[in-house]
């Protein structure tokens, strides 16, 4: 009876250690789709950044390559909103400059209307 449960306890191990060869296997295989899928997304950033940056010399987009390229791009970004802010502000100037010149000429054409 005791031999018949150590079987049992032995068979069940060996079991488990076959269930954790086989999910070590899957998660290998998932971390390298994973990598192939990182390369792929970083070739696109840079195909889509830089397209004469990426892919041209045939060499893997590296990390910080990636990353300067984002940087680069969220800067220029920034001055954009910055300059868009800059016009909106010069344009309302000038928007009332213009409506203070029209209203001046049209009381000046009611004096002269009424001088007349």
């Amino acid at each position: 009876q005791a031999e018949e449960k150590l079987k049992a306890a032995w068979c069940q191990q060996a079991e488990q250690l076959w269930e954790m060869g086989h999910r070590e296997c899957l998660l290998q295989s998932d971390v390298q789709q994973a990598g192939e899928q990182l390369e792929s997304f970083k070739t696109q950033v840079m195909q889509v950044c830089s397209p004469s940056a990426a892919g041209s010399t045939g060499e893997s987009v590296t990390e910080q390559q990636v990353i300067e390229k984002v940087r680069q791009i969220s800067d220029e970004n920034q001055q954009s909103h910055e300059r868009e802010k800059s016009l909106q502000k010069e344009l309302s100037s000038r928007l009332a400059k213009e409506r203070e010149v029209s209203g001046n000429i049209e009381m000046f054409k009611k004096s002269l209307q009424k001088l007349q």
